[in-house]
């Protein structure tokens, strides 16, 4: 008798960002987790760990820390690689410090997040006005007008 292939199961990810090396971690639709791994913050890192969280599941969402700053990168990444990311709230110091703040836990942390939707925030796309600058064109300071001639500010 012929046997229906089986689909794969939805995962969720989530990532612990870092300046060098940040962590991913996976779990199931119920929160088991099914994995971490740490890969470098490069290109090919960010390849390797959509890679490695993929081949756990069909990678429903990824929630990651500091979307803002050192996780922005992979934070385009993925949402360039069409996955749903969440912005995720680092957790209070106070409570990471009393456990110890290991990397994994804060990812195990990040997906579940984003599993039970409590990060649920969309990240900046990083390219308005805002982000562009004083004196950018279209930038906040001088309304578009770049940087004032000698260097001085407008009056």
């Amino acid at each position: 008798m012929p046997r229906i292939a089986e689909q794969a199961a939805p995962v969720t990810g989530g990532v612990d960002t870092h300046a060098a090396v940040p962590v991913a971690a996976v779990v199931d639709r119920v929160g088991r987790v099914l994995g971490t791994e740490a890969f470098p913050a490069t290109a090919a890192g960010y390849r390797a760990a959509l890679a490695g969280m993929s081949a756990r599941g069909e990678l429903a969402k990824v929630g990651v820390e500091g979307t803002g700053s050192y996780g922005a990168g992979l934070a385009r990444y993925l949402a360039a690689c069409g996955i749903e990311v969440a912005e995720v709230i680092r957790p209070n110091r106070q409570a990471r410090r009393q456990r110890g703040k290991p990397d994994a836990a804060d990812a195990v942390a990040a997906a579940l997040a984003a599993l039970n939707g409590e990060a649920s925030g969309v990240p900046k796309s990083r390219d308005g006005a805002a982000e562009a600058g004083p004196g950018a064109a279209g930038g906040p300071g001088r309304r578009g007008q770049g940087p004032h001639p000698g260097g001085q500010p407008a009056a």
